[in-house]
């Protein structure tokens, strides 16, 4: 009998890590970025005392006739260059972010620079 049980105990915990994995993705958040502000100018502090988590989405809502959302590197942010990243411009992009750095930035020339770009830091 001993060996049906360690057997009963291995499909219990297969099924336990699946439903922990699962619920993981679950509780995903969603952040709305620059809050009822949108994605606009000046929102480089939006990010500042918020924890985000691999998986949580990141909603950029603008106007796509004066702005768009670019995904960067560090170097990308740092010197608001656009040219290698992926660029979204529906006016409402959802971006999941993943683990570690995430940079974004706006592609529209002078945008970065007026601190039209963020830095999120996914756990």
């Amino acid at each position: 009998m001993a060996p049906q049980g360690r057997g009963s105990a291995i499909v219990v915990s297969i099924l336990l890590l699946g439903m922990l994995l699962h619920c993981g993705n679950v509780l995903a958040a969603t952040y709305t970025v620059g809050d009822a502000g949108g994605w606009t100018f000046n929102v480089v502090g939006w990010p500042n005392g918020k924890t985000f988590r691999a998986g949580d989405v990141l909603v950029f809502n603008y106007n796509p006739a004066f702005h768009n959302v670019v995904g960067v590197g560090k170097n990308g942010y740092d010197t608001c260059t656009a040219s290698s990243g992926q660029t979204f411009q529906s006016g409402s992009d959802q971006i999941k972010l993943v683990q570690g750095g995430n940079y974004f930035i706006c592609g529209f020339p002078g945008h970065c620079a007026k601190n039209m770009k963020i830095a999120v830091n996914a756990l």
